[in-house]
């Protein structure tokens, strides 16, 4: 049996409170019955109550039947009624579909939840026993009375009976009223209606006449109301025909007595309205109607009863309402009309459709500046008419003038084509330029172009030009050049050079490739540094290109003994010697000491390959190319074998050896695989086929040894152990790499054995051996020597992170060993410690000339190795030497922010000490190794001749001269935005001063020239000439009409520039304010200002002719809300305030200091209207 809280019935609670997200806690009764609290949120708890009976209790069914028609009040709206009630009874009721003819619902639950189910599907079927629906024929023609004017009657019985009445609308062509109600209100409320039909029926009689079916609307009135009311006056009801009928015929049904009141009442309400039209061009329609519907506005205020129709496509407006009023307002409308058409005219004009957008402009700019300057209206169809007819409407002259604009703007843009350039996506950058700098220079050059360049994500060489036809093609013709001279530009070689030449290349500061780059004037980029690359690349026109390289090449000459070949080899074999990535090229160069060899471009039609390097090596070189171009030419055989990786060292020997022996019994030519290649395992042979195979045995042969691998130990004295295994195992792991992977495994430290095991190929074995025994004799025979060196040179002669050093242990094969750093140097006076077997007993002191521990270098190794590295370890010991440098010099060599001597210690690479500026010095040292001081010291002494040249040239350039110039010129000789002197100061290289006008003591008419001395008296030449034009210039006042000096200004001054620059004046305007506002003052030579004055006055009088015809214009205009009153200012007239409740209008008096206080016044408390202060 489950334990308690593990049974099915857990499991089914857990996941109803996972469920519903109510909480279940379960009690087992003695009698084994359970119990279960439910707690949570009430729709949960219902829902987890209805899951627990479902699941848990024991299931039962029945099923009730109610008519199929109170069904749908089982379930309820969208379903709501039936989930409550499921989710109350804790019973799942199944309702049949309405296609099913069964009556019977079916309950599934416990017992208790069926009985309640059951009980009130029965108590909703049985109050849907109790309502009742009746439905009563009566004729159409009725139902106006049977619902009485204005629903009144059929209301007033819903509501006394309680019954609900729907009476179908007249637009219904329906006779039944349905009643629906308690049966008892039900019938009573169909009686009265019956009563209300039967009365009805024999009291009215019908008459019928004819109403024109254009006044049928005015006799229903608005909603139907005139009908209504005509009901309630005389209860005679109108039945009008539909308005899709084409009957005219009228019918009034009511009692005898009163149908001649009613038909007099229709024929009056038929007659209070009358329909009118008046002829206007449909053009003008929305002159008429004015802007936002302002002229219709106030003919509709006077008349609001009369309906103004406007019809589009037609040349009529129709109005409709009152008699009078609709007289009144044709005749306003036909006066509008005629003053229209006689004042105003349209033109329609065809442009393409797709020249519409370009006609409008960016947000409508263009369109709305035609439209404002011409005062017009222009009607551009919508793009999805696809129309061509454009419209313009407004004042005649006006229109003429914005139709000229428009078809010019069209044909513009007619005459606009759009080209695609293809330039290729790396120049697009450069054309660009620096934050669009070149870019713009274009588009200024041609501002009518668009350039549109494509995202850089596309990858496309497709530049798009749009413009009028001739610009874009002078712009394509221009980015073409450009494009041509980027090309000629981008020629680019490669120039391999020896890594060591380098620095020469480069030069002093970067001297020597700064004048190659500027006199051939090309882009010259080095390797970095820390790479293993010697290649210098080249970029700019070809024949510069070619220049520089041959400059550079001259350099590796002369430095040393580098020698020069050119090989005659058909420009067909070239490929084949280069061979697959250049691998067989690259292993003719590594063998021949890394010499550099050099092919045509591919195409030239050139068989000449030159061959550079040291002499020896170019002839080695020489000889193996001549050698494979003959094999090429006679017969070429290839094949490949495979290897693995860590056998190629094995195969190659020590030096080369092995490979070498191959190579010369055979005569074929071996490729091993360099490091940049993927496959690492394959050697190629390259020969005659007979030599070839000859090597592809005896390598095969060699690699089977390699593979047959045999397990073999030697002996090794434990106490050389530790060499072997020190560093991580490194001489291990360079004896694995240099023969052919072999294992050697040494006894673990601690056992004293003896015995060293190799694992490998038999020959691998056997040179690993040899190697180990050499080893051993090498340490056998080490000793260790001392060096002594000050402990301020070991950074020095250590080098940058140790780097010389590690030179001179890898040359020498020694290990070299620095003391401890002596943090206080302090000589003790205890005896020495014993050391190297010192004799304990002699207790010696120190000898004071001896060298300290902390100087001393251990140096261990072959005796003759460590003597050489010690002298070696010596020579890097820095040497310091002193210059003489004037003391005034100093702070130029040691330069900004120690900027110049920095860049002298890392050219030379020693260390410059200047000294303290208060010691006032003249010598400097210069430390560093031997080699390099004398550099050093050409370099500081020709940078001292370069500053003293500097100062000479600094002595010539400050000659002062001064100038006596009038004040008065001074702006002049500055010109606009300093232009003028500016121009002075660049072309004669000088500066000008001009004197401060706050300063008081200084002379206002000195100006002070600074310079050479040739160039500053060219300076003061030229600013006396410009003196002698002034003097001769004379000044005019004319009278000019202040209200034409803004247009003769123009905007932001532009046309009063131009008139100057024409007529080359001055020409000055009064200041706001100034006792004459007329007077214009024009400074020139003579001739020009009466020209000026001449142009100016012919500008004014033409202008103010404009001025007069615009305050003609004013006159009749209405002036704006603020100007209506010219009257002077009373000060601010409050209305209605609190002050003004009993008394007159008055505005508060300002002199009052009580009313209007001054700031900071004392003022006596006053009663405030607003109560008291807060």
């Amino acid at each position: 049996m489950n334990q308690f809280g593990e049974g099915e019935q857990a499991k089914i609670c857990l996941e109803i409170m996972q469920r519903t997200g109510a909480h279940l806690e379960l009690s087992l009764a003695k009698d084994q019955g359970l119990s279960i609290m439910v707690s949570g949120k009430l729709d949960a708890v219902m829902k987890a109550r209805k899951d627990i009976v479902a699941r848990l209790q024991t299931q039962a069914s029945a099923t009730v039947a109610i008519p199929k028609e109170h069904h749908r009040f089982v379930i309820g709206k969208n379903g709501e009624k039936l989930q409550d009630l499921e989710l109350k009874t804790a019973t799942k009721i199944q309702i049949p579909r309405p296609d099913d003819a069964s009556n019977q619902i079916r309950i599934t639950g416990t017992k208790e939840g069926i009985e309640k189910a059951r009980h009130e599907v029965l108590l909703i079927s049985a109050e849907q026993d109790k309502r009742a629906v009746e439905r009563l024929e009566v004729e159409k023609a009725f139902h106006p009375f049977i619902a009485g004017p204005y629903n009144r009657l059929v209301s007033e019985i819903m509501q006394e009976t309680g019954t609900r009445i729907n009476i179908p609308p007249p637009s219904v062509n329906r006779t039944e009223i349905v009643f629906t109600g308690e049966k008892e209100q039900l019938a009573q409320a169909v009686a009265r209606i019956k009563k209300i039909y039967e009365e009805k029926k024999k009291k009215t009689t019908t008459i019928a006449v004819e109403v024109k079916k254009s006044q049928h609307k005015y006799v229903i009135g608005p909603k139907g109301n005139s009908l209504q009311e005509i009901l309630e006056r005389t209860g005679v009801s109108v039945e009008i025909p539909p308005s899709d009928s084409i009957s005219e015929t009228v019918i009034l049904r009511g009692e005898p007595e009163k149908l001649g009141q009613a038909l007099t009442e229709v024929y009056a309400k038929a007659n209070s309205f009358t329909v009118s039209s008046v002829s206007a061009p449909s053009w003008l329609h929305r002159f008429i109607i004015g802007k936002k519907g302002q002229n219709l506005a106030k003919i509709t205020q006077q008349m609001p009863k009369v309906h103004i129709e406007f019809t589009e496509g037609e040349d009529k407006i129709t109005l409709e309402g009152p008699t009078e009023d609709v007289n009144v307002a044709q005749e306003q409308i036909e006066a509008m009309v005629k003053d229209l058409i006689h004042r105003m005219d349209y033109v329609e004009i065809s442009i393409d459709h797709k020249f519409h957008r370009h006609l409008i402009g960016k947000s409508g700019a263009n369109i709305n500046r035609i439209k404002d300057q011409y005062k017009v209206s222009v009607r551009i169809p919508p793009d999805s008419e696809k129309s061509n007819l454009i419209r313009i409407e407004g004042d005649p002259q006006g229109v003429q003038q914005a139709k000229r604009e428009l078809l010019e703007l069209a044909s513009r843009m007619e005459n606009e084509r759009t080209k695609d350039l293809i330039i290729e996506q790396r120049f697009h950058r450069t054309i660009i330029g620096q934050k669009g700098e070149r870019i713009r220079e274009i588009r200024d050059k041609f501002p009518e172009v668009i350039i549109n360049f494509p995202d850089p994500a596309q990858k496309s060489d497709i530049v798009q030009l749009r413009g009028p036809k001739n610009e874009v093609e002078k712009c394509t013709k221009y980015m073409q050049k450009m494009v041509a001279d980027l090309v000629e530009n981008s020629y680019s070689i490669s120039v391999p050079i020896f890594k060591q030449f380098h620095k020469n290349i480069i030069g002093k500061g970067g001297a020597n490739i700064k004048k190659i780059r500027e006199e051939s004037n090309t882009k010259i980029d080095l390797p970095a540094e820390n790479s293993n690359s010697e290649t210098i690349i080249i970029t700019g026109k070809r024949a510069n290109c070619e220049a520089a390289r041959s400059r550079i090449l001259s350099i590796q000459k002369d430095l040393a003994n580098i020698a020069e070949v050119e090989v005659s080899i058909p420009a067909k074999l070239h490929n084949s010697l280069i061979g697959t990535k250049g691998r067989l090229i690259r292993s003719i160069m590594e063998e021949c000491g890394g010499v550099h060899i050099h092919f045509p471009v591919e195409g030239s039609g050139s068989d000449t390959v030159v061959i550079r390097g040291p002499s020896s090596d170019v002839e080695k070189a020489k000889k193996q190319l001549l050698h494979l171009a003959e094999e090429k030419q006679t017969k070429s055989f290839t094949v490949d074998i495979r290897a693995k990786p860590e056998y190629h060292k094995f195969l190659i020997g020590k030096g080369g050896g092995k490979i070498r022996k191959v190579r010369d019994t055979t005569g074929a030519r071996i490729i091993f695989p360099t490091a940049e290649d993927k496959d690492q395992d394959l050697i190629t042979i390259i020969g005659k086929e007979d030599a070839v195979k000859e090597a592809q045995k005896e390598l095969e042969a060699l690699i089977q040894n390699l593979d047959n691998v045999v397990e073999d130990y030697m002996l090794v004295d434990p106490k050389h152990h530790r060499h072997f295994v020190i560093r991580r195992g490194q001489v291990l792991r360079e004896i694995a790499e240099e023969y052919g992977g072999v294992m050697v495994s040494f006894p673990r430290s601690g056992t004293q054995s003896d015995k060293v095991t190799l694992k490998g190929a038999k020959e691998c074995v056997e040179a690993a051996r040899k190697r180990i025994q050499e080893i051993i004799e090498d340490l056998e025979a080490q000793v260790t020597i001392e060096c002594a060196i000050p402990q301020k040179f070991h950074r020095s002669v250590m080098g940058p992170k140790g780097s010389r050093i590690q030179q001179i242990t890898r040359d020498y094969n020694v290990q070299i060993k620095f003391p401890d750093k002596e943090e206080n140097p302090v000589h003790s006076a205890e005896p020495a410690v014993q050391e190297n077997g010192d004799d304990a007993g002699e207790g010696r002191e120190a000898d004071p000339g001896s060298p300290r521990r902390c100087d001393i270098i251990i140096i261990s190794g072959r005796k003759e190795k460590c003597e050489a590295a010690k002298e070696a370890l010596e020579a890097l010991v820095p040497v310091t030497i002193e210059v003489e440098v004037p003391f005034d010099l100093h702070r130029y060599i040691i330069g900004q922010k120690g900027s110049g001597i920095r860049k002298m210690m890392d050219e030379f690479e020693v260390n410059i000490h200047v000294p303290a500026p208060e010691l006032q010095s003249d010598v400097i040292a210069i430390t560093g190794l031997a080699a390099n001081l004398d550099r050093a010291k050409a370099g500081l002494l020709e940078r001292v001749r370069e500053l003293q040249a500097e100062q000479e040239d600094r002595a010539l350039r400050s000659f002062k001269l001064s100038v006596t110039v009038d004040p008065k010129y001074h702006p002049k000789i500055i010109g606009r935005k300093g232009a003028v002197i500016t121009q002075i100061r660049l072309e004669h290289d000088v500066n000008i001063q001009f004197p401060d006008k706050d300063d008081g003591n200084q002379p206002q008419d000195q100006i002070t020239i600074t310079g050479y001395e040739k160039n500053t008296e060219a300076a003061r030449d030229a600013i006396l000439k410009i003196v002698g034009e002034l003097e001769q210039m004379v000044s005019e006042d004319v009278p000019l009409d202040h209200r034409v000096h803004a247009r003769i200004i123009g905007a932001r001054g532009k046309a009063i520039r131009k008139i100057m620059d024409e007529f080359k004046v001055d020409i000055r305007f009064p200041q706001s304010g100034a006792p004459d506002p007329n007077c214009v003052t024009v400074t020139g030579l003579p001739e020009n200002v009466e020209e000026a004055i001449d142009h100016i006055l012919n500008l004014e009088e033409e202008y103010l002719a404009d001025v007069v015809d615009s305050e003609v214009l004013q006159v009749y205009m209405k002036p704006p809300a603020h100007e209506e009153s010219k009257a002077p200012s009373k000060g601010f007239v409050v209305r209605d305030a609190p002050w003004t409740a009993n008394s007159s209008e008055k505005a508060p008096d300002m002199s009052s200091s009580e009313e209007f206080p001054s700031f900071g016044a004392q003022v006596a408390p006053k009663t405030l209207p607003w109560g008291p202060k807060r």
